[in-house]
This record gives structure tokens, sequence and C-alpha cells, in this order.
């Protein structure tokens, strides 16, 4: 574990435990990786440093509404990511960004769907789901379609954290056994 990860994943830990010094710290921290993440893809882009720092607030400000499903288990960096890699890619088709533009690896994600897709794959999980008991299914919803942690998870649907992972962990197994073709 590198060392920005370990001090990262430290501060917002201690920050969910309720300290605000380490969450400001936190997000000083972050938000200096973001600036440099942001800047490194718009500049090849040919986009602005305003059009950065638009996004670093704009991933501060949902990192901070949704910090709460971190789970602490976990490394940072890769939920900060994701995050981040989301909103540029948000931003770019926002801005009408063409692939002529777009860093070569962020333009496949840009152009590969419409909108229509994901409520296609709303209903498509929808019926992967319908296979399985409705405790695990619960499980699956909260956690991984929702975005709950394990903790909120449990609390919405009356189970034990650990029946909870437990229920994920399976389902997610044997739904990639159905769609693999290897479970009916």
């Amino acid at each position: 574990m590198s060392q920005a990860e370990e001090e990262l994943r430290g501060l917002l830990i201690a920050s969910l435990g309720g300290s605000a010094v380490d969450y400001r710290r936190f997000l000083e921290r972050l938000g200096s990786h973001l600036r440099a993440y942001y800047k490194g893809k718009l500049v090849r882009s040919g986009r602005t440093d305003t059009e950065a720092e638009d996004l670093v607030q704009e991933t501060l400000m949902v990192i901070h509404t949704r910090r709460h499903t971190y789970d602490v288990t976990q490394p940072v960096t890769p939920w900060v990511h994701a995050i981040a890699r989301y909103k540029l890619i948000d931003h770019l088709r926002q801005t009408r960004a063409t692939a002529a533009n777009v860093p070569v690896e962020d333009a496949g994600v840009l152009l590969a769907h419409g909108d229509h897709v994901a409520a296609e794959s709303s209903l498509d999980v929808a019926r992967l789901l319908a296979h399985w008991p409705a405790k695990m299914r619960s499980a699956i919803q909260s956690t991984k379609v929702d975005g709950l942690s394990t903790a909120e998870a449990a609390a919405r649907s009356g189970m034990s954290e650990t029946a909870v992972k437990v229920s994920v962990h399976r389902g997610l197994k044997a739904l990639a056994k159905l769609v693999g073709g290897t479970a009916r």
C-alpha cells in the first residue's frame, strides 16, 4: 500500500469517526491529487485549468455526500478514482466533446452508449435478481445497485452485516454462473 493511500485512508476513516480536522486534511490532500488527475486528462484534450478546478470541486462534493458509502475495509483510492472518472466522463459528455479531443482511454466510454442503456441494464439486473431468494436479492440490490454500505444494507433488511456479506458473495457468484450459462 502506498504512503498516499495509507494517509488518505487513515484520514477518511478518522473523519468518519467524527474528526473534523482529519476530514479537512483529507479533502485538502485529495483535492491536490484530483487537481493533478483532471489537469492531466483535460490538457491532453485541449481543455482549460478552470474546467479541471470545476471538476475537482464537483468530485469533492460527491465524495462529501457519499462518504458514508465508503467501505473502510477497502483502499480509498480506487473508490475515489471511480468517482473522479465518472465525473470526467459526465463532464466530457455535457460539454459535447468529440472523440477527436478526448484522451483515447476515455473516448470509448464517452461514445459507448446512449441514455437508454442504463434503463435496459436496470431491467436486466431486476430480471436476474428475480431468480434468487428475497434476502439475497435485497442484499445485492442494497449494496451493489443502491450503493449502500454493508451496515446500511443490514439495517435496511434486518439482517446481520455478516449475513449481508455472505448473501452478496453467494448471490454474485450464482449470478455470474447464470450469466455465463453454467446455471439454469
